[in-house]
């Protein structure tokens, strides 16, 4: 059993790492700040492959499909900044299922738009409803055949890129009666009419991306943007957040592990009683079990990758890294706020938006809840 990174992983890691380092870090505290959409970082990122890497290279991306060596890079990235590294995955959600369900006809068609190095063009996943959340088979858009095409008529909510993409997947109803079975799924034009923004949702945390309803009415889509044929986009949906919720784990890892040494570094040069309160068994003991706990949750999600890289289900292992890596970017990001004491409750040091960016880790691509349903299913 081998557990060193290859060359490649290891030099895939260190240049994520250095644009998270000298383009992220830097800015990640202004553009939270602002709460505005970092275009400038995605489009530097662009011109480096970090917004395609993970796309097949006869699409024009850079060809890393490992999952594994995925996770090496979103780790780093969502060190640097998660509200940044969300926008930027924004683009990855939107190519998955086109990946998962979609015809080579399609892939050629529709790929290449997210991996021009000269112009960002975001994607969005439409799954979520008001009223159907974790509940996907109770949602309420639909898809009508009409002809050549289909008309979708809806409301998503929830949706990273939502309003300002320039290519959503969304997944609808065309048989309302079938239950799972009657869910598909299309790819559409952004600018398709009867496609319109709602409300943009202000955040706790992952402030720096754009989260936001959006609304479908009548909007005509041809039948050829179906994916997969007609009622089996669930099975897809499920295919396609089996492989996303170890990268949602890596995620949670990147943002315990920012606080974590964030912490451990002030322990170390924080004198209280003459001495760095590292020296305090209170202090250190707390810091040991986070870092174990960060190795914990990486380990679990590198198993997952692995086994899926390897064409094994990893349904079970996805969840059980995404529920652990959850509650464990929540428990590690607090007890870093808890070692600065005072100061980890401003905004002047960092620790408290890791602790405001950890949040959504247990809640987005599935609850802890939701994944313990799954994994109680499986065991």
């Amino acid at each position: 059993m081998e557990f060193a990174l290859t060359p490649e992983q290891l030099e895939l890691r260190e240049w994520a790492h250095g644009f998270a380092e000298k383009e992220m870090r830097p800015v990640a505290q202004d553009y939270d700040e602002r709460e505005e959409f970092p275009w400038e970082v995605l489009q530097k990122a662009a011109k480096i492959g970090l917004l395609a890497y993970n796309l097949p290279e006869a699409y024009g991306g850079g060809g890393i499909t490992s999952l594994l060596s995925s996770l090496v890079i979103a780790e780093e990235l969502f060190w640097g900044c998660a509200g940044i590294a969300t926008a930027m995955g924004g683009i990855g959600l939107a190519a998955l299922p086109i990946l998962e369900m979609g015809s080579e006809e399609q892939k050629r068609q529709w790929l290449p738009r997210f991996t021009d190095p000269d112009h960002v063009r975001l994607g969005a996943m439409c799954l979520t409803e008001p009223n159907a959340g974790s509940d996907v088979v109770n949602m309420s858009t639909r898809a009508v055949r009409d002809g050549d095409d289909y008309l979708i008529t809806g409301t998503k909510t929830f949706i990273t890129n939502g309003g300002i993409a320039d290519v959503y997947v969304v997944f609808a109803k065309t048989d309302p009666a079938a239950g799972y079975a009657g869910v598909s799924a299309f790819i559409v034009d952004g600018k398709t009419p009867g496609i319109s923004s709602g409300k943009k949702f202000k955040k706790l945390g992952l402030r720096a991306s754009h989260t936001a309803e959006v609304h479908f009415d009548q909007v005509r889509v041809p039948a050829a943007n179906r994916l997969g044929p007609e009622g089996q986009a669930f099975l897809g949906a499920m295919k396609m957040l089996e492989h996303s919720r170890p990268t949602v784990a890596i995620a949670a890892v990147g943002v315990a592990r920012a606080a974590y040494e964030y912490a451990l570094q002030y322990a170390k040069e924080r004198v209280q009683f003459n001495k760095p309160i590292y020296h305090n068994q209170a202090i250190s003991f707390p810091l040991v079990e986070m870092r174990t706990k960060i190795d914990a949750g990486r380990l679990l999600a590198y198993r997952a990758a692995w086994l899926a890289d390897n064409q094994q289900s990893c349904n079970l292992e996805g969840s059980m890294a995404k529920a652990f890596c959850g509650d464990m970017a929540m428990e590690v990001t607090t007890q870093a706020v808890q070692t600065l004491g005072g100061y980890g409750y401003m905004r002047d040091f960092p620790v408290e938006k890791w602790f405001r960016d950890a949040k959504i880790m247990s809640i987005y691509e599935g609850t802890t809840q939701i994944q313990k349903r799954v994994m109680t299913r499986l065991l």
